[in-house]
C-alpha cells in the first residue's frame, strides 16, 4: 500500500500541531483519509487534538531514551499501524527537544516548524531538523512586525537555502493551502523499511544512558566528549 508520508519537527511550542491540524483539514476536503502519530517524551495532549478532527491518531512516549533515537526505531510500527487504518496521508509529529535533532528521511517530506517569536541567531543553532528539511514553516508572524518577518526568514535561508519557506498562521490557516498542494504534489511511498536518514542521529551511548546517575569521570564510559579549553596560557 503506498501513502505519502509527512514528518514534522521544530522547537516545543512553536505552533507544529496548530499548523498540522489547519493542513489536515483541507486534506480532508480532498477525501483523503489522514492518519496522525505524535512523538513525545514524557506526556502529551496532542492526540486529542488530533481526535477532533475525526482521524485516526497513535502516540509513542521515549519516556527514558531519546525521542529522536525511539522515533527512528519506530517508523516500521508506526507505517504499519498507518496501513491498517487504510491511510493515504500519514503526519509524524516528532519532538524537537534538542536542537540536534536529526528526523529527516529520504522519500518523506519533512517539514521544520519555527516561529518568528525566538531569537534571530536560534536558526543557526537548530542544526539538521532545520538544516535538512523539505519545507519551513514560520508561525507567529502576526505578532511581529514586516521587518522582523523579512530578517527572520533571510536568517532561515542562510542556513537552509534549498527549502521552500511559508508562512502559515496556526490559528487561523492562513498560508496552510500551499503546505496541502505541497503534500499532494509529493511522491507516494510503498514502504519505509530500507529508507536512509538524511543526517545521523545524535550520538547516546555512554554510562548515563545506561541509568548512571553518579557525577565524575570514573563513572563515565562509552562515547563521552570533554570539553576543549584550549591550550593554558
Amino acid at each position: 500500500m503506498a501513502l505519502r508520508f509527512v514528518i514534522v519537527a521544530g522547537p516545543p511550542s512553536s505552533g507544529k500541531t496548530s499548523v498540522m491540524m489547519q493542513v489536515i483539514r483541507h486534506l480532508q476536503q480532498e477525501d483523503l483519509k489522514v492518519s496522525a502519530c505524535k512523538i513525545d517524551c514524557l506526556e502529551t495532549s496532542d492526540d486529542r487534538r488530533y481526535q477532533s478532527l475525526g482521524i485516526s491518531v497513535c502516540i509513542g512516549l521515549s519516556d527514558y531514551i531519546c525521542p529522536d533515537h525511539f522515533y527512528v526505531a519506530n517508523l516500521e510500527e508506526v507505517w504499519e499501524w498507518a496501513e491498517n487504518q487504510n491511510t493515504d496521508v500519514l503526519i509524524l509529529e516528532t519532538a524537537g527537544l534538542c536542537h540536534r535533532c536529526a528526523p529527516a528521511v529520504e522519500g518523506c517530506l519533512t517539514v521544520c516548524v519555527v516561529d518568528n517569536l525566538v531569537g534571530l541567531d536560534t536558526p543557526k543553532k537548530i542544526g539538521p531538523m532545520l538544516s535538512t528539511a523539505d519545507m519551513i514553516v514560520i508561525t507567529k508572524g502576526d505578532v511581529v512586525s514586516q521587518a522582523e518577518r523579512e530578517v527572520f526568514s533571510h536568517q532561515v535561508e542562510c542556513v537552509n537555502n534549498k527549502a521552500r519557506v511559508i508562512h502559515i498562521n496556526g490559528l487561523n490557516g492562513q498560508g496552510s493551502l500551499r503546505l496541502k498542494r505541497e503534500i499532494l504534489e509529493m511522491n507516494p511511498l510503498q514502504c519505509i523499511t530500507g529508507r536512509q536518514l538524511k543526517y545521523p542521529m545524535p550520538a547516546a551511548i555512554c554510562s548515563y544512558c545506561a541509568g548512571e546517575t553518579i557525577v565524575g569521570s570514573a563513572y563515565q564510559m562509552g562515547n563521552v566528549k570533554k570539553i576543549d579549553f584550549g591550550e593554558n596560557p
